[in-house]
């Protein structure tokens, strides 16, 4: 039987994404958003986390929320306030409906939430279990703040899984036009050392373990979200070069040059995490996309 599903952060890449998937499998889909927006399936409750405005009527109906809600971490140089805005759209938004479930009778019974592998940040070549410790740097208590916020809703006696995402392969957006773009116009090269590893996951794989977690009601707790076969920054490289005919000849770039470029947030690009994926493989989940060159044939294809 199809759920009825409120997501928050509908109108990004992954929230369109999983939106039109959900549809398809039979979901009814309503989405928490700033603005309305023109899709005549989905309908659009209004809310401004800033000032803690929500419609109450969001959740009329509703039995699963999916959080992807939060400002963009790669979008903008990590100013103070550009660091408070990325953890509040995060934590005050599930605080927000939070709130509101707690001052009116409904039938939510599942949160899903997004969450990241900047948890554990730049951990060398250490294999990352959910278990491990978090990083104490930004990203990583972003995410603990994040997954804390989310995990509030046990006061309801919700089912909840968070996904640690990771690196999410598409054309669309994201690292990999970025990544592909120099290499395009044949002066790409691996960043830093190179050795850095990058956890990536491609994109139908994402929306693949958002419909597993939505079916499957024994799924509960924190997953890593990322392919089982992690790669370096130079075999990733090495391989959309493959994907798209061009050699490599660049030499590597500095990382004293990219912290330049990027200040704080060079950590996102130079910083080397490798997570595990046995836990959801052992829950039943099953990757259509494991390796780096059938996923990037598949989206290059």
């Amino acid at each position: 039987m199809g759920k009825s599903i409120l997501i928050t952060g509908g109108s990004g890449l992954l929230g369109q994404e999983l939106t039109k998937a959900l549809l398809n499998n039979g979901h009814s889909v309503a989405h928490l958003s700033r603005s309305a927006h023109k899709n005549p399936q989905v309908k659009t409750y209004l809310w401004d986390v800033k000032n803690d405005v929500i419609d109450e009527h969001c959740i009329d109906g509703i039995d699963t929320i999916i959080h992807l809600a939060g400002a963009g971490i790669a979008d903008k140089r990590w100013t103070e306030k550009r660091k408070k805005e990325i953890v509040e759209s995060r934590t005050k938004s599930i605080a927000l409906i939070y709130r509101l479930m707690g001052s009116k009778p409904n039938q939510v019974k599942t949160v899903l939430s997004a969450s990241g592998i900047g948890y554990y940040s730049n951990r060398g070549d250490e294999l990352l279990t959910e278990d491990k410790a978090p990083a104490q740097d930004f990203i990583g208590t972003c995410c603990v703040e994040w997954e804390k916020a989310v995990d509030e809703g046990a006061q309801f006696g919700l089912r909840i899984v968070k996904f640690r995402t990771g690196v999410v392969l598409t054309t669309k957006g994201g690292a990999l036009p970025q990544l592909a773009r120099p290499i395009k116009m044949g002066v790409g090269s691996a960043l830093g050392n190179g050795r850095q590893w990058v956890s990536w996951i491609h994109h139908h794989d994402v929306i693949a373990m958002y419909l597993f977690g939505l079916s499957n009601d024994q799924l509960t707790g924190v997953f890593n979200m990322s392919a089982p076969f992690p790669v370096t920054n130079s075999e990733l490289t090495r391989a959309v070069a493959n994907q798209l005919h061009r050699p490599l000849w660049a030499p590597k770039v500095p990382a004293f040059f990219i912290k330049l470029l990027f200040g704080q947030m060079a950590s996102l690009v130079l910083g080397s995490t490798k997570v595990s994926v046995q836990k959801i493989q052992e829950a039943g989940f099953k990757f259509n996309y494991p390796d780096i060159t059938g996923a990037l044939k598949e989206i290059y294809g």
